[in-house]
């Protein structure tokens, strides 16, 4: 084995998915394979679309809607999609660009993109700090990132936290 490849499921949003990630993380779209379904334009889209960010491979299936008109799948919290981040702004940048256009901010800095995936914006001191030798320290840290709601997790906050300074 070498990977594992991530493969998201669109109604017939995958090309465009695509492309809005690899927009905020740079990267690249890959290839689209095949005839998929048609979107509300009628404009016929691929049934995949492999693409690139962060340096993981992903595939976007264009799955299609039911008989019905509703979506076969969607996305749930059961899977999340998490990156760690050394810089506090370059976080806060792509998680405000996330939720744009329908995004859902959540609680303890998570969050729902447009297509309804979700996403944790960690910042890479977070594990450190809640996992760190001083038990109380480690308590309010905890206790920040469970308190936070509908904004991004701020590593310098949570250090303050666990330092006993905020």
């Amino acid at each position: 084995m070498t990977s594992i490849t991530p493969n998201l499921w669109f109604n017939h949003e995958a090309a465009e998915a695509a492309t809005f990630y690899t927009e905020i993380f740079g990267g690249k779209v890959l290839s689209t394979f095949g005839e998929g379904p048609v979107d509300p334009q009628g404009k016929q889209q691929p049934i995949t679309v492999e693409f690139e960010i962060v340096g993981m491979r992903f595939v976007g299936i264009n799955g299609g809607l039911d008989e019905h008109g509703k979506p076969i799948f969607t996305p749930n919290e059961a899977v999340s999609l998490e990156i760690d981040f050394d810089d506090q702004a370059e976080l806060e940048r792509v998680w405000h660009a996330l939720i744009a256009d329908t995004g859902e901010p959540s609680y303890c800095g998570w969050l729902k993109d447009r297509y309804g995936f979700s996403w944790q914006l960690v910042p890479a001191n977070l594990v450190a700090l809640i996992d760190g030798p001083d038990a109380e320290g480690a308590a309010r840290a905890m206790k920040m990132m469970m308190e936070t709601k509908f904004v991004p997790l701020d590593g310098p906050a949570l250090q303050a936290a666990y330092d006993g300074s905020a």
